[in-house]
């Protein structure tokens, strides 16, 4: 692999639900959340399409604390990160396999009370 190498993502979008937070064994906080992201195009004959791509969102320490304070369903928001996968066995020992962003920087872009 070269040294020179990049790994930096930068989403805009709204998210699917409120931020789940969690603590690991050392006390330390994440918060996981699903960020879409959607596009539209036009095909030849003009027939409109849209696409939703659906991201798995991780937060740290002082991140997670201000995205399960500050977050929520629907919310527009400018994330920042690193792409992750990892691999894993489940119950009935499939290899399961999932890719995340892990957030660098998150900036709500929308302010609304969730309530409204």
């Amino acid at each position: 692999m070269e040294k020179n190498s990049v790994n930096k993502i930068i989403l805009v979008g709204h998210l699917g639900a409120n931020p789940l937070s969690k603590y690991t064994p050392q006390g330390r906080t994440s918060s996981s959340f699903s960020l879409a992201t959607n596009e539209t195009w036009k095909d030849k004959e003009g027939q409109q399409h849209d696409h939703v791509e659906w991201h798995s969102i991780v937060a740290w320490d002082r991140l997670a604390d201000f995205a399960n304070e500050y977050l929520y369903k629907g919310q527009l928001v400018y994330v920042e990160g690193t792409i992750r996968s990892r691999k894993w066995q489940d119950k009935e020992q499939i290899e399961r396999k999932a890719i995340e962003v892990f957030c660098s920087k998150i900036t709500p872009l929308e302010w609304k009370s969730p309530n409204s």
